[in-house]
């Protein structure tokens, strides 16, 4: 297949190199600035630079792009799309983006796919992109008014560059539970590190403050559209994460020791019963 990757950051540029080293699809990169090309030129994660004439032979396009931009890409080359192509995105909200998408390909009549790879680093950029970032991953599936092949040509990708497992979801349960699975400990990070204590840690932390700080790492500019595009749901879960600190700050504060050791041990049983 001819497959075009606009966007080669991390994800768009992990998944050009594993669709190279795992497949003999033909790839085409795209991106605003040139170096991150050019790299992915020199090391052979793309085969050639791609262009409104490439969208139009292209059999897949991925979106390696932040959610709005996402869009205004498509938006702006639609019309140069190849009608037979399958569209996706690889953006961490699907509520604010695959309606929008959903237009556009009726609009220019490809074929829209959600998609998002549960994979990252706390780095960011073509640099620190890898072809076997996906390896055992998730590949969360939104499907949306796309046919049962359209769906299967990027499910049999996913397969063969080593995604783990394919998870078939709607915007809404995606967006839901990304809040919880991947926002919030974002948020948790950001809050974590703002202590005073934090930039005298060393000496003094191992590896909770390391398994908490990590994430904290953050491209404020992707987190921020992304916490403002998934408000409701993000909102939820941080409001419900103040109450459960409220719960064990309370316990501390009264001294009760038995109804804190409840409290703790409830949260032991709930990591044991559900394993990773």
């Amino acid at each position: 297949m001819n497959i075009v990757v606009a966007g080669l950051g991390i994800i768009g540029g992990s998944l050009a190199k594993a669709i190279k080293k795992y497949t003999d699809n033909y790839v085409y990169g795209m991106n605003r600035s040139h170096e991150p090309l050019e790299k992915a030129l020199e090391c052979g994660a793309v085969d050639a630079k791609g262009d409104q004439e490439v969208l139009g032979k292209a059999d897949i396009l991925i979106l390696g792009l932040y959610p709005e931009a996402a869009v205004e890409f498509v938006r702006k080359n639609g019309m140069y799309i190849n009608k037979d192509c399958v569209v996706v995105d690889t953006s961490g909200i699907k509520s604010e983006i695959c309606p929008q998408m959903e237009q556009l390909s009726a609009d220019f009549g490809f074929t829209f796919v959600g998609f998002h790879p549960m994979a990252g680093k706390e780095k960011n950029g073509f640099d620190v992109s890898d072809a076997d970032l996906f390896r055992n991953a998730s590949a969360i599936i939104v499907k949306g008014n796309a046919s049962d092949a359209a769906v299967e040509r990027i499910v049999s990708l996913c397969t063969k560059i080593g995604f783990g497992r394919v998870v078939y979801t709607t915007p809404e349960e995606h967006d839901r539970m990304i809040a919880f699975t991947s926002q919030l400990p974002h948020v948790l990070a950001c809050a974590y590190v703002f202590s005073p204590n934090c930039p005298y840690h060393n000496g003094f932390s191992a590896g909770s403050y390391r398994d908490v700080s990590r994430v904290a790492n953050i491209n404020a500019d992707l987190w921020s559209e992304l916490f403002i595009e998934n408000k409701k749901p993000l909102i939820t879960e941080i409001d419900t994460l103040i109450s459960n600190l409220m719960l064990i700050r309370n316990g501390i504060e009264d001294g009760d020791r038995r109804e804190l050791t409840k409290i703790l041990h409830r949260a032991k049983l709930i990591k044991e019963e559900l394993g990773e």
